[in-house]
């Protein structure tokens, strides 16, 4: 499987850097591109890769959606996303592109994650009054809050309660509203990520955590969702797609 690292040059790039390096998951690196780079080993855009890729990983910024899509659809090159923050209006077009290449775009990659969500899903069908509150921590760096994981995960409680608001924090003099999820945001020192859903019944309180120890754990997750594209049909794919063929 020939990979392509965009974004090679940040956190999460490098990380995935030493995977390939490793071969996990039969990787080898087509090419680096970052438009940070000042070295010829990194390439500065896509546009200046020529060679032959099956797949494209994308640790960068939302921002540059629309570059990104246009080139995987252009060299008709499978795509992992897994960058978060992105609008509605470039959600779309990832929707729209993945008419024509496959697409796997997830706001988190770890499979843990994605059990957790499905869990919290559960748990807000089998208590239907409960009070549900979504708590992430993350490095002083994070740029977007709530992550992209904490809105995951109430999306997927939203399933089960169409209802359902998002209140970001509490402030103010009022009560708590019955369809209310509150998620909360904490950024401090160099936590890499926590996510922590509380679900309460009155009589009891079920917690589910997730915590990631190393951003290693990210990388995995975005050679396992490559691996996983590489061969499949044009279309949207996320985690739910890959516990789904684990079953």
């Amino acid at each position: 499987m020939k990979v392509v690292v965009n974004g090679a040059l940040g956190r999460m790039g490098q990380a995935l850097l030493r995977l390939i390096a490793d071969k996990k998951h039969g990787a080898v690196l087509a090419a680096a591109v970052d438009c940070a780079s000042e070295c010829e080993e990194v390439l500065q855009s896509l546009d200046e890769f020529d060679g032959v890729a099956d797949v494209i990983i994308d640790f960068t910024n939302h921002a540059g959606t629309s570059e990104l899509l246009s080139y995987s659809v252009a060299n008709n090159i499978p795509l992992v996303i897994c960058t978060t923050g992105h609008t509605e209006d470039e959600l779309a077009e990832i929707e729209e592109a993945s008419d024509d290449i496959p697409i796997f775009h997830s706001a988190n990659m770890s499979l843990g994650v994605a059990a957790l969500a499905d869990l919290a899903r559960k748990a807000a069908a089998l208590f239907p009054d409960a009070d549900i509150e979504i708590v992430e921590k993350h490095h002083n760096q994070k740029l977007d809050a709530p992550s992209g994981t904490a809105l995951m995960i109430a999306n997927k409680i939203k399933e089960e309660r169409e209802n359902a608001t998002y209140i970001y924090g509490r402030g103010g003099h009022r009560k708590r509203e019955k369809n209310e999820i509150g998620i909360h945001a904490i950024r401090m020192g160099n936590v890499i990520g926590e996510h922590e859903v509380m679900i309460n019944t009155g009589n009891e309180t079920i917690t589910l955590k997730h915590e990631a120890h190393d951003r290693s754990l990210f990388a995995d997750g975005a050679l396992s969702a490559a691996e996983f594209i590489v061969n499949m049909p044009n279309g949207l794919y996320s985690m739910d797609d890959i516990i789904r063929n684990n079953k």
